[in-house]
């Protein structure tokens, strides 16, 4: 998908590819090879960079190349309830235009839009930029609080009833956590690269940092550091509660295998005194005692009782 906007902070207009001019913003989502091209041609882009972003895998970076700077970063995205990962996202600046090249539709891109146009301009591109990346760290802090919350409701479902579902549920917010910690990090690095590029001469005319700007960034890398934190001390708390529970769940099968154990002791000792009396042999009381039976439930129950008894003063029953 190929969208075109140019946004001056009141007007925000559509373009096509035709009428692509200055200081417009082309959106990139999982775009075909020929826009790639396309777009590489109008805005003079190495094809590379526009490329960058489709790989899953392709790791945080800066690049500069003749007049292209190439600003990747991975944004969080939320799969389901329970289930959290994260995306390249990747900004392309070049001397008339700025480029955002995802897999997805994400929100982080989708919070720029005709409703909010006063909060940003296409022409000022480093700005629109530092707004990208501050938008991507207040989604992460914004999924970090989620995720405790979810925990927290967990925790609680755990306490009540131990099913496998809650279990699954933990492990797919860990494997998230484990992602932003990754990601966030990395982003980290960019956005302290971000920073002391302002002195080199090579990219100023790409990345022209004013004032504003290099606070607006400082704000940014305090939000990626805080969800840093955040991160790393809800992948520390779910951890713990994971291994708690765990650990609650082998007491309980243990606990489960004892009382089992126990019971199968006891229902051994009736069984194996009728065995004794069932044989086709000469017993006792076979013949001689009309009441020979209750004798043999009595002594049944005489070693039972014992052997209860025995069982509950050692705490095994």
């Amino acid at each position: 998908m190929l969208r075109i906007y140019k946004n001056d902070g009141i007007n925000y207009q559509e373009h096509d590819l035709k009428s692509l001019t200055r200081n417009a913003w082309v959106n990139l989502v999982n775009p075909a090879p020929d826009e790639l091209v396309l777009i590489a041609e109008k805005t003079n882009c190495p094809l590379d960079f526009l490329k960058a972003a489709l790989d899953e895998e392709e790791r945080p970076r800066i690049e500069i190349e003749d007049d292209s700077a190439l600003i990747l970063i991975n944004i969080p995205v939320m799969l389901s309830e329970t289930s959290y990962d994260t995306l390249p996202l990747g900004i392309v600046i070049t001397p008339e235009n700025i480029i955002t090249v995802c897999l997805e539709n994400n929100p982080v891109v989708l919070e720029f839009n005709e409703y909010n146009r006063r909060s940003f301009n296409t022409a000022k591109r480093t700005r629109f930029l530092f707004q990208i990346l501050y938008k991507s760290a207040t989604y992460y802090l914004r999924y970090l609080r989620q995720i405790s919350r979810l925990s927290e409701q967990i925790e609680v479902d755990l306490r009540r009833t131990m099913k496998n579902k809650q279990l699954f549920e933990l492990m797919d917010l860990q494997q998230g956590l484990t992602y932003f910690t990754s990601s966030l990090r990395s982003n980290g690095i960019v956005m302290d690269r971000l920073l002391r590029i302002r002195s080199n001469n090579q990219c100023r005319h790409l990345i022209q940092i004013h004032e504003e700007d290099e606070d607006l960034l400082e704000d940014v890398i305090i939000e990626n550091n805080q969800a840093v934190q955040m991160v790393e001390m809800y992948s520390r708390i779910l951890t713990n509660l994971t291994d708690t529970f765990a650990s609650i769940i082998s007491n309980n099968l243990n606990m489960v295998m004892k009382f089992l154990t126990s019971m199968t002791i006891i229902l051994a000792i009736p069984t194996m005194i009728a065995s004794f009396w069932g044989m086709n042999v000469n017993v006792p009381f076979r013949d001689s005692n009309p009441y020979g039976f209750v004798f043999v439930v009595a002594i049944a129950a005489l070693v039972t009782g014992t052997a209860v008894y025995i069982l509950i003063r050692r705490k095994i029953l």
